[in-house]
């Protein structure tokens, strides 16, 4: 199985439970927050696997990975923290409790 396949039932899982969150209050403050926090862990990701990488504590067989590289860092190692970033925050809203628009805000 190559690398690409194994971060395909990731992305789907957190596209679903993303979109299952959509009606609940504050939706679009979450994903306003998930884009941040995307953001920060990609450019910790490029930096840290690239230096991983460069330091050959571990490679990837060029066989099973796309091609597709951002430096040494194969583009599906970043799939994994774009995941977190939105999956939980999605998966806490859904835990919590139900609120009614308006309520639960800050005074």
């Amino acid at each position: 199985m190559t690398y690409p396949l194994i971060v395909l039932p990731f992305l789907a899982a957190t596209a679903v439970v993303v979109l299952l969150t959509a009606s609940r209050p504050g939706f679009g403050r979450r994903m306003t927050a998930s884009v941040l926090a995307a953001a920060i862990l990609l450019v910790l990701t490029a930096v840290f696997d690239n230096v991983m990488i460069a330091a050959d504590l571990f490679t990837y067989p060029e066989h099973l990975i796309s091609g597709l590289r951002i430096g040494l860092a194969p583009i599906e190692d970043f799939a994994y923290p774009l995941c977190a970033a939105f999956l939980v925050p999605a998966v806490f809203t859904l835990l919590g409790p139900v609120r009614p628009r308006g309520e639960g805000a800050p005074r």
